[in-house]
């Protein structure tokens, strides 16, 4: 008999993350960004909010799924951004299925979403979406 072929990859949730300039973070996510996670994310997402970043980075690109949970704990850091300064938060979203949940939810009206990371970082607008 033949073992059942299991051709998926597992990604341990992490998150790296880097600062081109001193209010601007970039936090880069691997892995399912879903309930699990998310309190993992909203402790980097207000760390960095903490630390001066005016301006989040979050690259969903290393994303396999993302949850209504996490999509709340995006809100809630743009909301504390929002609070303090004129902040953002920009998505990268280079997957089509993360863009869709994005677009069925309506948040990529409440976000500003590119394809790249080099894209994000590069506008110099200071719109959320």
């Amino acid at each position: 008999m033949h073992e059942p072929s299991t051709n998926y990859q597992t990604v341990e949730f992490r998150i790296d993350q880097s600062s081109p300039s001193a209010s601007v973070r970039i936090l880069s996510l691997h892995g399912d960004t879903d309930l699990h996670s998310a309190p993992e994310l909203r402790e980097a997402l207000h760390a960095a909010i903490a630390e001066g970043a005016t301006t989040l980075i979050v690259d969903l690109s290393g994303t396999t799924v993302i949850d209504s949970t996490s999509l709340g704990v995006l809100l809630g850091a743009l909301k504390r951004l929002r609070e303090r300064e004129d902040g953002q938060i920009r998505l990268v979203v280079s997957r089509p299925e993360v863009r869709r949940i994005l677009e069925i939810t309506m948040l990529d009206r409440i976000f500003a979403v590119y394809e790249t990371q080099d894209e994000a970082v590069a506008d110099p607008s200071e719109h959320a979406g």
